[in-house]
């Protein structure tokens, strides 16, 4: 259809449409033809051109008829009259990143997407960022969401045009236009998404012809599994499993889809035969039905419906009003509900795909308009227990339900109020779970949650989220109206608490155990949901005082309803010290008793609020309250916690043990534990103290104990003992707990403080920690923040571990053994490191109790209860029992508690008097404590000293020496005799002189102590010498001692000593360390010498492929099948794209002894359910036994071969041995050698001799020239050194080729050699990366293994063929003698020169293999062949550094010799290179030459000392050297002149000719014409990439990510390749690829391509770092991001912002350049032993 054609037909029916009478039956006629023909025709057509078809022949019609016009030009003009919309409302996705400041947000739900945060002042406050769960909205732009900065600057409106968007701006034909196309588009929408199975097309839709076509559609469930599904479909519809597997996939998506399309019939079996097969899986059946294909069809365009809507919802604020009109406005009809109501309570019956469409329609349309919003609320409050029933229900997560919606709403302050005030939403809300939680009833009209459905409760427990949200900000102003709703609902959410009071109860089991544990956990999930409701209800109260007497009141009468069967039998009277208590009896131990209290609880709460505003004078009739019957249940429950501590209650098993935890844990106390204690304080500050005494007594079961009636059970006697601890513990806690507002003049800050002081007194602490010690309030805040700088000091974390925070010393005077919030563990944890503190700072070990703020008012009269008589009683006879020492009858914690009792009247009575006169001072402890039982001796002053003799008491001592001095001087504050601190000093004189006899016993013990350490230590020293001088020969491997191994130095020669020393080649070549090494074996721990002829000792090792070099990352190159030609491995391509690594852990073992470790792990690993996941089997792994590194081989240990080399000899063989005559032997010696083995390829390309005779004109050489210069026998190896040989190439060349294990390969050699030049070059890497020297600061475990491979290397010729070698020689060596008529040789630059070096000189000595006899060159033989090729080698790779350089340094300076060799040679190469770059200083070739090649020298000496064994000269041991020294030493070292230009000149004769060639090569001329891109030298240094210093830069970054083969909107884990930079998506199964023809995830396919199997990722919305190195192996890694107190924060579990540590990410990159990944890999897997493999291939 052509353009024209279409836009004509658009507008034609738009006109039809608005002329007709009725227009609604004029669309559906339309639809009713094109909606069938385009989504269920017969053949399936394409999505594109589904597309293009509803958009031409549906949407572009409609909306023709909503502009009356060309919709694009209707557009326009809307858009010049429009605004854009204050508000942003981005629906999230789940897993979104979301941001919520702590300083600003209303409450914790007010979020901000991305973007906005991006740019809205929060960025710089107090932000928390955590993942969406999907299906909030961003709350920029609204109002009543922040405290400031409402807008960020995109959404900002800015003062002109602030709030014109809300009026409407559409002409009124266009807003009615809208208003009946929305109407009849909406209905339409409505009546499909509500559509039944059974119903009929309405008959506008009915089609002229009903064909026989159905569907046959499958629905998502929760009940059954992904493979329940395939397995269901293979069997009933005939698919194979990849069509299997995409249906699931999808209906898992989009919430169904149709498996089957066919007639009726065909539907029907198809149908049942899936219900069937279903079954038989799980007790359910799959969810089918059956649809006609027009239905179909229209269901399908309605689910287009949906993103059109909120198109054309976007073009205008007019449009939006309209759609929110006609989804809300009632219907004529008067009783079915709106549109949009029909829709929500249809909600649970949809499907995924149309709820989705559903909810994102309300997010866009209703939610973004303020008078909207608040009529849907109003309608989804009078649905809204409907609404939760279906949900409860529903099976489906909450995040697709329709309730997920209420946070929206009812945390908007004034529409919370508004819905309290119009719908009494609290009494709805509480009304609603009270209805589904009425099942739980029991007779008594209590909860009881035996057998009840943990998911449906857990679904009923989210209801009380709705009921937080509408209390999260509570009124500052009071309306009549909202006072008596808000009471309405406070008295129907006391209903609730009601049923939970007294609840569970539980009764003490004697005899046996308990048979089950009974239901314990859904009572307390149901306590931590209420705990915030529950303070916000007090926090709402305590904002009015009218509401507050009010609720109080009612508090009062619901908890006097609920006292039935408090008691089973009639008051009695008790009597002690002629005090009578009137109480009923009741025992803990015997009768029920339930933790569940609520009521009492909140009352307690209510009236400490009544105290904190003074509104406890209005209370009427104060009187009435009868304070034992309040304190009754709480003290129970604290009695009970205290039997369960001691041990009465074993036999009800562990549920109430955790109800106990529970009961104190701090996630629950506050409205518990905290609350209990604060009702018992309430008691004690209105009773009588003697007469609270005795309750506490009769409760703990201990009055009969106390009143002297003693039993000599002994396991009674250890429960009274331990209950008695208890009780007193429960009064110090009674009198001494005052930090609560209310109870005392303090503060919340005050009370968070003291709680952190205490934690830290437990030991340092991380911020999280801390965190997790704190009760949160309702907004998730500890209030930590504020606080933490006054009380501790931070220490910053190193490289690992957290940042700590540490006590402040001063604070630590607030700290109470006894405080009221540790757990037993925690208690003495803190008591020990308290007292080790102050033994430290020499103070005495007493913990004094801390001075308390005074009580307020209300509660002052508590501290009665130190002075009264029953305590005096207490007290005594606690001491009594302690002076008498009879050990079952008293215990140390019961004397500790009593003293720190003592000390808390002590000081009270000390404050009293201080501040009042002593007649006004009533206080009179220490005058009872020394008058009561005085006239027997046995006052509890008295006692008090006898105790102080008892010897097993020796640790109270100095808090009864302390006690002591406050008696003292509180006696002197009443008799007003002198000062009090001189009296003190003089009470305490005897006592200090006791102090100090035994400060100076303690020393004197510990001179001695020292003392008898020294002379052991001397012992040890002197044996250590001994061991020395016996073993000599195994210390003498220091550099002085290196010469005795070398032969007798002709004298001439003597003079050149010390430099001969530090030569590694050539004539001039010093000697070899010939120290004898002894070693001894970690398996047997036996010791061997490492010999050549010996049984073989080996290194372990660890073999990998690795890119930590490459100049290409990402392009790995393929191995070449045949092995043949002058590719890899033969020669190194400069790139270094993938090289093999060999490392060392440096623990070494004999071979035999290796091998039967290998074998025993073999067979362990096989019977070992998880040990497949660290080490491969297969290919030969084992963790080492010592230190378990993961190796996949052994390196054999090979000593340096001992040389005798003649000095003289050698100087004169060097007169003929020039560079010249040497390449003409070589030459002559590779033909011969061709010519003897008739090899054939000699036919077909000439050898390289015959280009090289117009060399040198002298007698032509022969083939057996060479051995005239000297050769010797080969060194011999015992058979298990060869053995090992070959375990460790086969393997090397297995792991580096990535190819099968064949150890005839002729590529063992050459991988063995490549190995070791690239663990060379890693190793120089590293050490040039960390600025150390280039020998002396390797860690011996490197060196070892470095000197192990080098050795090994050298020793392959032994095991080789020859001629292998030699043809191997022959074609690396073709690479610096180039053949004019050879194809395959490579150019310059595609040759690493340091491989070649390594390969050259290891393979040279093959040439020397005689037909009758085996020979090996002798020692100045190899001193030359060295010489020479190094010489070659180094000439070629200065050339290759020149023609690749571009950037010439600018060097300032006179020139020099070295300058003008340097500008001659680059005149050269420039004539026969035909490119010159003019204005280049010689000086600057020069310095481009030498920084380009010192990598190379410094690796060519790393590997010549490995190999010889020369000590290197001493510069090279020091960082401080200059670069110019360091290079000099380089040179010396390795016989080059430190002028390396003068190699060109000195070879002038066989260079020329080389140098023509070497540059001629048409792979040069091609390269430097083309300017293709070559590697520049030095290489470039790879570190992991640059990371951004703020996370959420990262996070911004994966929020803009979008999959490249994927276009929905599900959820993606971007993840960060830290090697190359790559976002991937990983976990996804549009990201699969194939490898190997297996399917791999996104980061596994990427790790093999961009780190040769081994990669390290950043998961940046987890926040962690998954290190991999194979396809099944991997493991996470802490980020290297930190929060501002040194923590790291995985999954954004705690949210702050995180900030990049550099040293970790250093320690990271480390640990990469180390090739330590397997290593930590195999580690982490060590220690976590996971149950279940994790699929790391398909990351």
């Amino acid at each position: 259809m052509a353009e024209g054609e279409k836009s004509l037909d658009g507008l034609e029916l738009g006109k039809q449409w608005l002329e007709a009478a009725d227009s609604r039956v004029e669309m559906f006629r339309y639809l009713k033809e094109q909606v069938p023909q385009i989504f269920c025709l017969k053949k399936e057509s394409s999505p594109q051109e589904e597309d293009e078809l509803m958009q031409s022949r549906l949407f572009h019609p409609l909306e023709c008829f909503l502009f009356g016009e060309d919709p694009q030009e209707g557009l326009e003009k809307l858009k010049q009259g429009n605004t854009s919309s204050q508000l942003c409302g981005r629906v999230f996705k789940e897993g979104e990143t979301v941001y919520s400041c702590r300083d600003c947000a209303i409450d914790p739900t007010c979020v901000l997407c991305m973007d906005c945060f991006q740019d809205s002042v929060h960025k710089g406050h107090r932000y928390k960022m955590h993942a969406s769960s999907g299906g909030g909205f961003c709350d920029c732009g609204d109002i009543e969401a922040w405290k400031i900065g409402p807008c960020c600057s995109k959404h900002d409106p800015g003062a002109d045009t602030a709030m014109v968007t809300d009026d409407c701006v559409l002409e009124p034909e266009m807003y009615g236009r809208a208003e009946r196309l929305f109407r009849i588009l909406l209905h339409y929408v409505t009546d499909f998404l509500v559509w039944d199975e059974n119903l009929e097309l309405p008959a506008e839709l009915q089609p002229g012809t009903k064909e026989n076509a159905y569907y046959c559609v499958l629905y998502n469930d929760e009940h059954h599994s992904y493979d329940h599904v395939i397995y269901t479909l293979q069997r009933s519809v005939n698919c194979d499993q990849a069509e299997a597997q995409t249906h699931t996939a999808l209906i898992d998506k989009e919430g169904r889809r149709a498996v089957k399309r066919g007639t009726l019939r065909s539907c029907q079996q198809a149908r049942d035969l899936i219900r069937s097969n279903s079954e038989h899986i799980s007790l359910q059946p799959l969810r089918v039905e059956l649809l006609h294909a027009a239905v179909m069809a229209h269901q399908t365009f309605v689910l287009r419906l949906g993103p059109w809507f909120q198109k054309i919802i976007s073009y205008s604020v007019g449009f939006r009003q309209a759609f929110c009109q006609v989804a809300l406005e009632a219907n004529t009809d008067g009783d079915p509900p709106c549109l949009i109501s029909r829709l929500m309570l249809h909600d649970g019956k949809m499907y995924k795909g149309a709820r989705k469409i559903v909810h994102e329609l309300i997010f866009c349309s209703m939610l973004m308009e303020t008078e909207f919003k608040r009529l849907f609320a109003i309608e989804f409050t009078k649905y809204y227990k409907h609404l939760q029933k279906d949900f409860i229900i529903d099976d489906h997560e909450r995040s697709i339900s329709i309730t997920a919606l209420s946070v929206q709403i009812f945390t908007v302050p004034t529409l919370a109020r508004q819905l309290i005030e119009e719908g009494n939403v609290i009494k709805v809300i509480v009304g609603t779970v009270m209805e589904l939680l009425r099942e739980h009833l029991d007779n008594n009209n209590r909860f009881f949650f035996l057998g009840y459905n943990s998911d449906k409760f857990s679904r009923i427990q989210i209801i009380f989220h709705d009921l937080r949200y509408i209390l999260i900000s509570k009124p500052s102003v009071w309306t009549e109206d909202l006072r008596r709703e808000f009471l309405e609902g406070f008295k129907v959410f006391l209903g609730l608490l009601k049923c939970m009071q007294g609840m569970e109860e539980v009764k003490r089991q004697f005899g046996q155990h308990i048979a089950v544990e009974p239901e314990w956990e859904a009572g307390f999930s149901l306590q931590i949901q209420l705990r915030h409701i529950l303070a916000m209800f007090q926090d709402w109260c305590s904002s009015d005082e009218e509401i507050l007497l009010l609720a109080f009141e009612e508090c009062h009468n619901v908890l006097m309803q609920c006292n039935n069967q408090s008691f089973h039998r009639e008051a009695t009277n008790y009597h002690m010290l002629k005090h009578i208590l009137h109480l009923r009896p009741y025992k803990v131990s015997q009768e029920p008793v339930s933790i569940h209290l609520p009521i009492s609880r909140l009352l307690a709460g209510l009236y400490v609020l009544l105290c904190r505003t003074g509104a406890v004078e209005r209370l009427d009739n104060p009187e009435r309250f009868d304070h034992t019957f309040l304190a009754e249940h709480p003290l129970r429950c604290v009695v009970l916690a205290a039997q369960v501590s001691a041990e009465m209650w074993r036999r009800n098993g562990l549920s109430l043990v955790s109800q106990v935890y529970y009961y104190q844990d701090v996630k629950c106390r506050d409205e518990m534990y905290d609350k209990d204690i604060l009702m018992l304080q309430v008691s004690a500050s209105k009773m009588d103290p003697n007469h609270f005494l005795m309750l506490v007594l009769l409760r703990f079961e201990l009055f009969d104990y106390f009143k002297g009636n003693m039993n000599k059970d002994q396991d009674e006697l250890i429960q009274w003992n331990r209950l008695t601890e208890e009780m007193l513990y429960l009064l110090i806690v009674v009198i001494g707990e005052r930090y609560v507002p209310g109870v005392s003049q303090v503060t919340k800050e005050d009370v968070t403080m003291r709680e952190v002081i205490h934690l830290l007194c437990i030991e340092p602490m991380a911020h999280s920690s801390l965190v997790k010690g704190l009760p949160e309030n309702e907004s998730h805040e500890t209030g930590l923040e504020t606080v933490i700088t006054k009380v501790a000091t931070f220490k910053k974390p190193g490289v690992s571990g957290h940042g700590l925070y540490g006590v402040k010393k001063e604070r630590l005077v607030e700290f109470n053994p006894f405080f009221y919030h540790y757990s037993r563990s925690q208690h003495s944890k803190a008591e020990e490191s308290q007292k080790k503190r102050r033994t430290h700072e020499g103070h005495d070990k007493a913990l004094r109790p801390p001075g308390p703020p005074a009580f307020c008012p209300a509660f002052s009269s508590i501290v009665r209860l130190l002075s009264c008589d029953v305590i005096i009683h207490l007290l005594r006879h606690t001491l009594q029992r302690a002076a008498e020492d009879r050990a079952t009858h008293w215990t140390e914690a019961m004397i500790q508690r009593a003293l720190h009792l003592m000390g808390q009247a002590l000081l009270e009575e000390k404050a009293q008097l201080e501040e009042s006169t002593m007649e006004e001072v009533a206080f009179d402890f220490s005058l009872k404590a020394r008058r009561i039982g005085g006239e027997h001796g046995k006052s509890v002053f008295h006692l008090l000293t006898k105790v102080k003799a008892v010897p097993s008491l020796e640790a109270q001592k100095d808090m009864v020496k302390w006690v002591l001095q406050m008696f003292e001087i509180v006696k002197c504050l009443r008799e007003k005799s002198s000062p009090t601190a001189s009296m003190s000093v003089d009470t305490t004189k005897p006592e200090e002189s006791v102090q100090d006899k035994e400060k100076a016993e303690r020393k004197r013990k510990a001179e001695a102590a020292k003392l008898h350490r020294q002379k052991i230590m001397a012992q040890m020293s002197a044996m250590q010498k001994n061991f020395i001088e016996s073993n000599k020969m195994l210390y003498d491997n220091m550099p002085e001692s290196g010469t005795q191994g070398a032969p007798v130095v002709t004298t001439e020669s003597c003079a050149m000593e010390h430099r001969e020393l530090t030569v590694a080649i050539g004539p001039y070549r010093g000697s070899s360390l010939a120290e004898r090494e002894v070693l001894t074996c970690i398996l047997c721990q036996e010791e061997q010498e490492v010999a050549a002829q010996a049984p073989a000792m080996v290194l372990t090792g660890c073999v990998q492929r690795s890119t930590v070099l490459t100049q290409c990352r990402g392009k790995i190159p393929t191995n070449r099948a045949d092995g043949t030609g002058t590719s890899y491995p033969l020669l190194m391509p400069p790139e270094l794209a993938v090289g093999t690594h060999t490392g060392s852990c440096g623990h070494v073992m004999h071979a035999t002894c290796w091998q039967k470790y290998f074998e025993a792990v073999q067979n362990m690993t096989r019977n070992r359910l998880h040990a497949e996941l660290i080490i491969d089997l297969e290919n030969g792994e084992y963790l080492c036994p010592l230190c378990k590194s993961l190796c996949n081989t052994v390196v054999p240990l090979i000593p340096f071969e001992r040389l005798m080399f003649n000095y003289e000899n050698a100087e004169i063989i060097g007169q003929h041995l020039t560079l010249p005559r040497w390449i003409q032997i070589i030459s002559a010696r590779i033909k011969g050698l061709k010519s003897v083995a008739q090899d054939n390829d000699c036919n077909t390309e000439s050898s390289s001799v015959d280009a090289d005779t117009g060399l040198c004109g002298e007698g032509q050489p022969d083939f057996r020239s060479i051995l005239s210069y000297g050769v010797q026998e080969p060194r011999k190896f015992s058979d298990s050194i060869v053995e090992m040989l070959v375990v460790c190439a086969t393997t090397v060349h297995r792991v580096g080729l990535h190819t099968a294990p064949n150890e005839l390969c002729p590529r063992v050699p050459l991988m063995a050699w490549n190995t070791c030049a690239f663990t060379i070059q890693a190793i120089e890497n590293i050490l040039q990366e960390e600025g150390k020297s280039l020998f002396g600061s390797l860690q011996n475990r490197q060196l070892a293994g470095l000197k192990a491979i080098v050795q090994f290397s050298a020793a392959q010729r032994i095991k080789s063929s020859q001629a292998v070698i030699q043809r191997h020689f022959n074609d690396m060596l073709g690479v610096l003698l180039p053949v004019v008529g050879r194809k395959s040789t490579p150019s310059l630059l595609e040759v690493d020169f340091f491989h070649l070096l390594v390969g050259l000189v290891l393979s040279i000595p093959a040439l020397y293999q005689e037909e009758a006899v085996d020979l090996q060159p002798s020692a100045v033989s190899s001193a030359y062949n060295h010489l020479h090729i190094l010489h070659l080698v180094t000439m070629a790779h200065m050339l290759q550094v020149l023609l690749s350089s571009t950037d010439f340094p600018a060097v300032a300076g006179e020139e020099t010799e070295e300058s003008r060799a340097a500008a001659e040679l680059y005149t050269t190469v420039s004539q026969h290179t035909e490119r010159l770059i003019p204005d280049v200083s010689g000086l600057s070739v020069a310095e481009r030459v030498k920084r380009g090649i010192k990598p190379f020298l410094r690796c060519a000496a790393l590997f010549f000392n490995c190999l010889t064994g020369v000590q290197p000269p001493e510069e090279l041991f020091s960082t401080t050297v200059t670069s110019q020294g360091q290079m000099e030493a380089l040179c010396s070292y390795l016989a080059l002149p430190s002028n390396l230009f003068q190699l060109f000149q000195g070879h002038r004769d066989a260079v020329t000719p080389l140098l023509k060639r070497w540059c001629g090569s048409q792979a040069v001329t091609k390269a430097l014409k083309d300017k293709t891109p070559t590697v520049r030298y030095p290489r470039r240094k790879n570190h992991l990439i640059d990371l951004p210093e703020d996370y959420s830069a990262l996070l911004n970054q994966a929020s803009h990510f979008q999959c490249p083969n994927s276009t929905d909107d599900d959820r993606k884990h971007p993840t960060l390749c830290l090697f190359c930079g790559a976002i991937l998506c990983s976990q996804s199964s549009c990201c699969l690829s194939q490898l190997d023809g297996e399917d791999v995830g996104a980061c596994t396919a990427h790790a093999a391509n961009c780190g040769a199997g081994v990669g390290m990722f950043l998961r940046i919305r987890e926040c962690e770092i998954v290190l991999m190195a194979s396809r099944t192996r991997g493991s996470t890694y802490p980020a290297p991001y930190l929060d501002d107190y040194g923590e790291t924060d995985p999954h954004l579990g705690r949210g702050n912002p995180l900030h990049l540590c550099p040293e970790r990410y250093r320690k990271l990159n480390q640990l990469w350049q180390q090739h330590c990944i397997l290593e930590e890999i195999a580690r982490s897997l060590e220690v976590v032993n996971v149950m279940f493999a994790f699929e790391w291939q398909m990351l």
